[in-house]
């Protein structure tokens, strides 16, 4: 099993920054990739950025060269950078593992962007 707690999110007016944290324990062991969704009311969940445990990352077409995701491996800990934010970023951030076969969630952090 994995446990992923996420922290950092908040209110921000429009153009500001946030950062996010997600921390990971448990069986640590053989995480294949981690990232973030996010969930904005009435609409479905949507990825915005992974990274593997190689490195490589990708993002959604909207946060690109506005949110660049990290990982310290010696903490087991990714982290969002979310710069220059906009209203439709707001949402519920969800952090997830993914580890052999199974996806792992964590409960999620509210980012609200005010205008």
């Amino acid at each position: 099993q994995v446990q992923l707690v996420e922290s950092g999110g908040g209110l921000v007016q429009a153009g500001g920054s946030l950062r996010l944290s997600c921390a990971a324990s448990g069986t640590v062991s053989n995480i294949n990739a981690m990232g973030w969704y996010r969930q904005a009311p009435g609409k479905q969940r949507e990825s915005v950025a992974t990274i593997t445990s190689g490195g490589s990352t990708a993002y959604a077409d909207s946060i690109k060269g506005r949110f660049t995701i990290s990982k310290d491996n010696a903490k087991n800990t990714v982290y969002l950078q979310m710069n220059s934010l906009k209203p439709e970023d707001t949402a519920v951030y969800y952090c997830n593992a993914d580890r052999i076969t199974t996806r792992y969630w964590g409960q999620g952090t509210q980012v609200t962007v005010s205008s």
